[in-house]
């Protein structure tokens, strides 16, 4: 992958790990789907081998991510979920062409329709979605502590109360400021 992009923030849930290719949504927000091929980076490593992707798909897998983003994080809220998103992922989902299909190792892995189909890889970002936002899953939906980061996150830890996306950037960058204005006198 190229070095001018900022790396993937990749999870064990491919929903939120998709809605993590925009970060610091309430701060310098960060892209880190900018191009078509950015993205076809980040569908191979999210297990998805895609030959090409338009500036059109592109545009649909944003529309579908930041979809996703708003019905997750009203979800974590508990709130009625925005109709506008549940009609995008819904739309998504239904035309993707994908299976699952079992590997010998017992493990389920996702075969596209076609060699090249974005679309197939973006509906089953958005069945996933379904079954996290559903409540299919064991562990809970729950927003990101960090004040510029805010992201929709899957928590699956025994007590359900991880309160970072990922611990090793926003919950460092939280507790290496907790130290600093510990050492300065600054109360929490």
């Amino acid at each position: 992958m190229p070095a001018q992009f900022p790396d993937f923030r990749l999870g064990k849930v491919l929903a939120t790990s998709f809605t993590a290719t925009l970060t610091e949504r309430c701060g310098d927000a960060v892209e880190r789907i900018p191009t078509p091929n950015r993205l076809v980076d980040w569908l191979a490593v999210s297990g998805f081998a895609v030959e090409s992707c338009t500036a059109a798909q592109l545009e649909r897998a944003r529309e579908l991510r930041e979809s996703i983003h708003t019905a997750a994080t009203a979800a974590a809220r508990r709130d009625p979920l925005p109709m506008t998103a549940v009609r995008v992922i819904n739309d998504r989902s239904t035309q993707g062409r994908a299976a699952a299909v079992l590997t010998p190792e017992g493990n389920r892995q996702w075969r596209l329709g076609s060699a090249s189909s974005v679309e197939d890889a973006l509906g089953v970002v958005a069945a996933d979605a379904i079954s996290v936002i559903a409540g299919e899953r064991d562990g809970r939906l729950a927003l990101c502590a960090s004040p510029t980061c805010q992201a929709a996150f899957f928590d699956t830890s025994r007590s359900r109360t991880r309160r970072w996306c990922d611990m090793n950037t926003c919950g460092n960058r939280q507790k290496k400021a907790r130290f600093q204005a510990s050492k300065l006198g600054i109360p929490d």
